[in-house]
């Protein structure tokens, strides 16, 4: 292959997800709503839990990382989106291109090992309720929240790097809402075989070990809620899994019917609704299944009104 065929493209085009004109400002309106009140909902969740001493717990503490995790992984996709909805030109430079495969594969392989992380807190409070402050103690959190950041970003480093140094010729087109490892690896042209195991070994690493180790936690945290004689005691006990069981549901599904079989993987507009699931929706719905599904939180939600109502009533009068 000539050498001048095989030079480095300085930027990328988007082709996103429609080119009629008020198609895209409709999704830009829809988008930034549900981006601002992913924004806000998250932030208010944390916040909640940096207010209530009674959410100073292991599962609260994932979750203000599960929290912070959603803001960045949509920050990393959907204003350049919105820019693009808006824009005739829809370029992305190399450099930002990568840059934001390199966040977005990270803060999502950090996601799924936090919720295997968040599996095993909630196994260990079912199974073992009278040992969970002994074993799940700050210590430990801390190094199961740093280890689901480590990897996930070490996953992502090693991913992009192998991705951009594909020879990409003349092929700038990108397919796809934003910079997705897939629509990339597309764009190469040279054979991409070993790019593909590559994707898929990744993604039996940092999808399928979480996954199984979350299904293992699962089926003994079923097992035991089975073994418990009060209808009271076992509805508890599901409950205190129950947003987390829906969360693992909704954001592993998608991922693994895409990535584990790169070769066989659903059609370019498949792949483009899915990201846009897991960037716009996931974020959206995480908060509130929490908020929702969590008797513990909408006590805090109400203890907290009740102290602002409170206040606002002193301050009228």
């Amino acid at each position: 292959m000539d050498t001048d065929n095989q030079t480095w493209v300085k930027e990328f085009i988007l082709l996103g997800l429609s080119s009629d004109w008020d198609t895209q400002v409709s999704l830009f309106v829809l988008f930034l709503i549900m981006y601002l009140v992913t924004v806000l909902g998250n932030f208010l969740i944390a916040l909640l839990i940096r207010l209530d001493s009674r959410l100073h717990t292991p599962m609260y503490f994932f979750l203000t990382n599960l929290s912070l995790v959603d803001v960045s992984y949509a920050t990393s996709i959907v204003p350049q989106m919105l820019a693009h909805f808006l824009a005739e030109h829809k370029a992305i430079p190399f450099v930002s291109c990568a840059a934001q495969l390199f966040f977005s594969l990270g803060l999502g392989g950090i996601e799924f090992v936090l919720l295997a992380v968040m599996a095993y807190d909630r196994y260990v409070a079912v199974c073992d309720p009278l040992r969970y402050s002994v074993i799940m103690h700050g210590g430990l959190c801390t190094k199961l929240a740093i280890t689901s950041w480590v990897s996930g970003s070490l996953n992502s480093l090693m991913q992009t790097i192998i991705t951009f140094q594909l020879p990409m010729c003349a092929n700038k087109y990108i397919d796809h809402i934003s910079c997705e490892i897939l629509a990339v690896v597309r764009l190469a042209c040279v054979d991409t075989s070993s790019n593909e195991i590559a994707i898929m070994v990744s993604s039996i690493v940092l999808l399928m070990t979480p996954f199984c180790l979350v299904l293992l936690s699962y089926i003994q945290i079923i097992s035991t809620i089975l073994k418990i004689q009060s209808r009271e005691g076992r509805k508890k006990a599901f409950h205190t899994c129950a947003s987390h069981l829906t969360v693992v549901v909704l954001c592993y599904g998608m991922t693994i019917f895409t990535y584990i079989q790169p070769r066989s993987s659903p059609s370019v507009l498949q792949e483009k609704l899915i990201s846009v699931f897991y960037a716009i929706l996931m974020p959206v719905l995480n908060p509130m299944i929490y908020s929702i599904r969590n008797k513990e939180v909408k006590g805090a939600w109400q203890k907290l009104l009740g102290q602002l109502s409170g206040l606002t009533s002193k301050l009228a009068t």
